[in-house]
């Protein structure tokens, strides 16, 4: 049963919360190939950079509790890949399945568009099924499999990366890959 939640842009009162969801993704997940837990001054200054930039970092919302976050920011900086942006999105373990992590990603969309960004792509663990039938649900497909390019929980770990293209509405390819 999806969790009825409201998502809003984050404030610096949510800081805790995402550092903490951070912080469990990164020790019971391969969802971040990160081995040490960040600190509280890292995840900070990580969403006041990404403020700064003029990217979106948003919070799914229920009852003053934040039950995951998402953002996105350049891919591989800029120049030549500034119409493409890299996603993050990670859920509070009791959250997970119901619905709050392709809200928080659909809720993206609108900001890269805004911002004139033509890509949208995730780098997701090729075991996590869930987050690959998620985001194929949210129109993303596999473009790469890189095979034993991480190493965590004592093995090697293969990467996928998915893409969205995020062309203006109306436009061809924005009709194929709606939401």
């Amino acid at each position: 049963m999806p969790i009825e939640c409201v998502i809003r842009a984050a404030g610096a009162a949510d800081v805790g919360a995402i550092h903490a969801i951070y912080n469990q993704v990164i020790a019971t997940s391969t969802a971040i190939y990160w081995s040490a837990p960040a600190s509280l001054q890292e995840r900070t200054a990580w969403v006041d950079a990404r403020v700064a930039a003029g990217f979106p970092v948003l919070v799914a919302e229920r009852e003053d509790a934040v039950l995951g976050f998402a953002s996105f920011g350049e891919f591989r900086g800029p120049s030549g890949y500034r119409y493409s942006v890299e996603h993050t999105v990670h859920v509070h373990a009791d959250c997970r399945g119901q619905g709050v992590g392709p809200r928080l990603v659909a809720a993206l969309f609108p900001f890269a568009t805004a911002l004139g960004k033509h890509v949208m792509i995730g780098g997701i663990d090729a075991a996590n099924a869930a987050s690959l039938r998620m985001h194929a649900r949210l129109g993303f497909e596999e473009v790469a499999h890189f095979r034993e390019v991480g190493h965590k929980f004592g093995r090697w770990l293969d990467l996928v990366f998915m893409q969205r293209f995020l062309d203006a509405p109306g436009s061809a390819r924005a009709a194929e890959s709606v939401v």
